[in-house]
């Protein structure tokens, strides 16, 4: 399927980033790479203006309905006693999420928070996404919330050159690097998979057919030790949806061996532009899928179902940024930088932090929909420096605390 003039998300080549990551090792090349590779920030393409509410309804009849999220203002302290002993603050009350079916929202971290473990003891974060594999830290992970996906990214080398590699050369280079980390006892216990590079480039289907000979033996040898796989980790309106046979020998390989497809998928201004009827063009309409975000349905329906290969999916970057290509709204990154615009459109009906929280909730709406999808994880609760304007810990992850916690496991 041809895409004419869809939007895509910016992702240019970092070459000193790479650099970096060749010389480095150990945590200094952990750290470095959680600073997601972007390209510069585009023009915007300002065209019509959309919807303040153009969200695409739900199909299920189960959806959770829209509503308000916005944490209660607190009753007010009561006056001191005459000791001037000041009185506890009255709990304020729920935010008003009503309950539903479980989440499937998941969160990124590069590293360990202690607010994490808070949206973890509500039972509804389906998936972490994490930089940050100290065994401890997965341990506790895993303690606290047993049903969580735990999917670890370890990059040691920079993107292969697509068009000049050997790709079972390289996996097994791959595997050498990595198996003495992941075979740890306590990681291989409580990690669920591994991904190798993040946000490979593919324009052509010698470049895929590659990259799939790659994964394809990179899940055959970590299996054998016991080591999950997670392949493909492609960026937001990648890869053309036409080379996706060429993947299938991947697909093949991580249905053998109980792996996962890994995709990104963001949108900006609001998480639903590009699905739905929500589109540049005023008399487009994607019905229930989407060219950024819900892309993956048109990946499932029209290709991998058709095909056998609907394996597990687990999105493991997703959110505003303001990154995709050709899309309306002012130039920005990440969803702070959207709330002023958000509020001059009038879409603001209760607080900035819980406009984002509802378009999160949107976007469950469909994941739970879809049997396959295993959880997508909100980049990020805490963002490496310069990428603050992602992260959603304090207000807005007490509201998403909120709605995880009336979307929980059934085991919970």
């Amino acid at each position: 399927m041809t895409e004419p003039n869809q939007p895509t998300h910016s992702d240019a080549p970092a070459s000193r980033r790479r650099f970096l990551l060749i010389a480095l090792s150990g945590a200094a090349a952990l750290a470095l790479e959680a600073c997601r590779s972007k390209g510069p920030t585009p023009a915007p393409t300002p065209t019509r203006t959309p919807r303040p509410t153009a969200q695409p309804s739900p199909t299920s009849p189960t959806a959770t309905p829209t509503v308000a999220a916005v944490t209660s203002t607190p009753t007010a302290t009561s006056a001191p006693q005459a000791s001037d002993t000041p009185q506890p603050t009255p709990t304020p009350a729920a935010t008003p999420f009503p309950p539903g079916p479980p989440s499937k929202l998941g969160l990124f971290m590069g590293w360990n928070h202690p607010q994490l473990f808070d949206l973890l003891a509500t039972g509804g974060v389906a998936l972490v996404k994490t930089l940050e594999y100290d065994p401890n830290y997965v341990a506790e992970i895993k303690r606290v919330s047993p049903r969580t996906l735990v999917v670890a990214r370890y990059t040691p080398l920079p993107t292969p050159d697509l068009d000049n590699w050997n790709p079972a050369a390289a996996a097994r280079q791959f595997v050498e690097l990595l198996l003495p980390i992941a075979a740890e006892p306590t990681r291989l216990a409580n990690i669920d998979a591994w991904e190798a590079y993040n946000e490979p480039t593919i324009v052509t289907a010698e470049q895929m057919a590659r990259l799939a000979a790659f994964e394809a033996e990179r899940t055959r040898l970590l299996a054998a030790a016991g080591v999950r796989s997670c392949v493909g980790n492609f960026g937001t309106g990648q890869p053309p949806l036409e080379l996706w046979p060429s993947f299938y020998p991947a697909l093949q390989a991580v249905q053998e061996h109980n792996g996962f497809l890994g995709l990104h998928e963001y949108s900006a201004p609001e998480m639903w532009f590009g699905a739905g009827d929500n589109q540049n063009h005023p008399e487009s309409d994607e019905g229930d899928e989407g060219w950024l975000t819900l892309r993956y349905r048109k990946v499932y329906r029209d290709y991998l179902q058709p095909a056998g290969l609907a394996v597990p999916l687990v999105i493991t970057e997703t959110g505003v940024d303001g990154l995709v290509q050709g899309r309306p709204g002012p130039a920005g990154n990440g969803w702070k930088d959207f709330t002023g615009y958000w509020q001059d459109q009038g879409y603001v009906t209760t607080t900035p932090e819980g406009f984002y929280i509802e378009q999160l909730a949107w976007y469950d709406r469909h994941l739970v929909q879809d049997d396959y999808v295993k959880g997508a994880a909100i980049y990020a609760l805490v963002a490496p420096v310069g990428w603050e304007s992602y992260e959603i810990v304090g207000p807005a992850a007490d509201i998403l605390r909120q709605y995880l916690a009336v979307h929980p496991s059934p085991s919970t």
